[in-house]
């Protein structure tokens, strides 16, 4: 049996550190900015926010960091580095915007129950800064959330404050036409419901890549269809494919061939396919001799 192992060099991380710097500061900012004007104007619906954006500034220091340890090299004993710290701050991340997301939910049934005076103009104009603030933010993540779920889940939360700050604004502007005060706990309930939607997609994602599932966009079936036509294949089994962090995807598999049926750049060129096609950067394949005695032990799909 003969094992290689080749890949393409992955891609370096990119210096996301000014845009997650400039972010925060934004974004802490604009939290003292609605606290104070939320308790001022008594709106839970821009204390509400303000207590989100809290999660926010969380979520983007942990996931700076992750990126930050994720370039870091890997060790004698870390051989794969720190790469999935970006996976477990896009967990933590979600947790903490649930936790968050619980909180004010309960704040405004409270007030829907027993309404309280809210000063609709203070609501529009802190809401409508919040939505430039927020807006501006996410524009810096933009480029890297295609790729980077770490990135991904900060540009998404950014972009979705954004539009959740215009929907604090139209309660506010309600309640100066109409006096309707209990805009302003629908407002809040109505936030955190699309807060938590958005927080179940990512916290489902995330989990799926600590659990070692396949990326999303990758599909498996058409991975093993692309082994098992490579010139010379005749079985593909004992395949696996996973996230190392979250710009990262690596594979193993078994490749049973003829013992003189392989081109000595068959590894190589194999590699190279996985990358172009599904973006796998880090492959390792392992040739079966089809001549072998016994079969692999390996090669039924339940065993792992």
């Amino acid at each position: 049996m003969s094992h290689d192992h080749a890949s393409h060099h992955p891609r370096e991380p990119r210096a996301h550190g000014r845009a997650f710097a400039i972010g925060i500061a934004l974004n802490l900012a604009f939290v003292i900015l609605e606290v104070v004007y939320g308790a001022l104007s008594h709106s839970v619906a821009l204390l509400a926010d303000a207590a989100h954006n809290v999660g926010d500034v969380l979520g983007l220091g942990l996931s700076w960091g992750a990126t930050a340890l994720a370039s870091l090299k890997p060790s004698a004993r870390r051989t794969f580095g720190f790469r999935r710290t970006t996976i477990v701050a896009s967990v933590a991340n979600a947790l903490v915007l649930l936790f968050v997301t619980g909180g004010l939910t309960w704040e405004s049934v409270q007030r829907l129950l027993s309404p309280q005076a809210a000063h609709g103009g203070t609501m529009l104009v802190v809401a409508l800064v919040g939505a430039v603030v927020n807006a501006v933010s996410a524009l810096l993540f933009m480029a890297g959330s295609k790729r980077d779920l770490n990135l991904r889940s900060a540009f998404l939360h950014l972009a979705s404050d954004a539009a959740l700050s215009l929907g604090v604004a139209v309660a506010g502007a309600g309640i100066v036409l109409t006096g309707w005060l209990w805009l302003d706990p629908v407002a809040s309930i109505a936030l955190a419901l699309t807060i938590l939607a958005g927080t179940w997609s990512l916290m489902r994602k995330s989990l799926d890549l600590m659990l070692d599932a396949v990326p999303e966009g990758i599909d498996p079936v058409e991975v093993k269809a692309l082994l098992g036509a490579l010139p010379g294949v005749v079985e593909v089994h004992d395949l696996h494919v996973w996230a190392m962090s979250t710009t990262e995807t690596a594979l193993t598999a078994h490749l049973v061939m003829p013992e003189s049926g392989r081109a000595p750049t068959f590894l190589t060129s194999a590699c190279k396919e996985l990358h172009d096609r599904f973006g796998i950067d880090h492959a390792t394949l392992q040739i079966d001799p089809q001549e072998a005695p016994a079969p692999c032990a390996l090669a039924p799909d339940e065993i792992v």
